[in-house]
């Protein structure tokens, strides 16, 4: 006696090849509502670059990323000349061997930057799209059934002209109002006693158990001074330092 299984239309149409048809890639500048500064440099806008990936059977999937505060264009760069027409014609469900190809190809321009964010945000897309085909949510398709959320934090404390270091104790007393657990800010621009009235003002409006990140953005030159700097922080108990 034979044994027969049910094969539905749907999955029919998930076992054939999902060719790529399309690739777009464009680049959306946002402006800021007021300038905000690094501890190296002034923001007035933020570059993201979006790519859009259509298969034959019209589903699609979109990747995205920050591109920076100039020059994003080179992000949407990579996608459009380098990257997409190797990808067309291709099956969409082959991620890690279009990933692989995507990076021998980069040998020559440079397997970092904003090469790098432009093959970042096609895996997104080709991940994105091989889960909406199966309708279902992009975590899930990756395994994560651990959890169904993740932690989160405010990321903020910008310098601004005139910004006290109470405004700035304010400011993430505020998102902690909010339920954010964990905030982050700047440090870097200033002498190491006017950082360390920040943190300090910091730390005493959100209170002890709030996690506290520290974010220099590569304002210190050499390890002596990130070493100084973080030895006169560790009294107010930074969760990390990033970019020292």
């Amino acid at each position: 006696m034979g044994v027969y299984a049910r094969v539905t239309n749907r999955e029919m149409t998930m076992a054939r090849p999902s060719t790529i048809r399309t690739v777009e890639a464009r680049t959306i500048r946002v402006p800021l509502d007021a300038p905000t500064s690094f501890s190296t440099r002034q923001v007035h806008h933020r570059d993201y670059a979006v790519t859009r990936v259509t298969t034959n059977d019209g589903v699609r999937g979109i990747g995205f990323c920050y591109g920076g505060s100039d020059a994003g264009s080179l992000v949407t760069q990579g996608v459009r000349e380098l990257f997409a027409p190797l990808l067309v014609g291709e099956d969409a469900t082959r991620v890690e061997g279009l990933w692989d190809k995507m990076y021998a190809s980069g040998l020559l321009q440079g397997r970092a930057g904003s090469l790098m964010r432009s093959l970042s945000i096609l895996d997104i897309a080709l991940w994105d799209r091989n889960a909406r085909a199966v309708a279902m949510p992009l975590h899930r398709y990756l395994g994560g059934y651990h959890d169904e959320s993740v932690p989160a934090y405010a990321s903020g404390g910008y310098y601004l002209d005139g910004k006290s270091p109470e405004a700035l104790g304010e400011e993430l007393a505020g998102y902690v109002a909010l339920g954010f657990e964990a905030v982050k800010m700047k440090v870097g621009r200033l002498d190491p006693a006017g950082e360390e009235a920040r943190i300090r003002a910091a730390r005493e409006a959100i209170g002890p158990d709030v996690l506290l990140m520290l974010d220099a953005n590569n304002a210190w030159s050499d390890l002596p001074t990130c070493l100084r700097f973080m030895d006169r922080y560790e009294p107010y108990d930074p969760y990390w330092i990033e970019e020292p």
